[in-house]
């Protein structure tokens, strides 16, 4: 007998990693987030979410922009192009995978 067997062979794993894959899920749906709100939503440490977007950023998934509101640092993140092509392209190889472990 062959069976297929399932596989994630092909998936980004940068966005494969969770924390990652919920940041770009939130920058999926809204214009921007500033960083507060990431953290708030992705219960990370500042370090933790800090290193998150850096490796998004290094591979053009986002964009940062480093800014100042009120005399306080403002730091606000929106996704890019290639970073919502990513991002679509994963979720449709998870749709796939969860469809062919029926």
């Amino acid at each position: 007998m062959h069976y297929k067997v399932p596989s994630l062979k092909e998936v980004d794993r940068l966005v494969h990693e969770p924390s990652r894959s919920i940041i770009l899920a939130i920058l999926s749906v809204i214009p921007k987030a500033d960083f507060l709100y990431l953290q708030r939503e992705t219960d990370l440490t500042k370090g933790n979410l800090t290193i998150h977007l850096s490796k998004l950023e290094g591979a053009g998934y986002i964009q940062i922009e480093k800014t100042y509101l009120e005399k306080r640092p403002l730091t606000v993140c929106k996704i890019t192009n290639k970073g919502r092509k990513a991002f679509e392209t994963y979720r449709e190889l998870l749709k796939l995978f969860i469809n062919d472990t029926k």
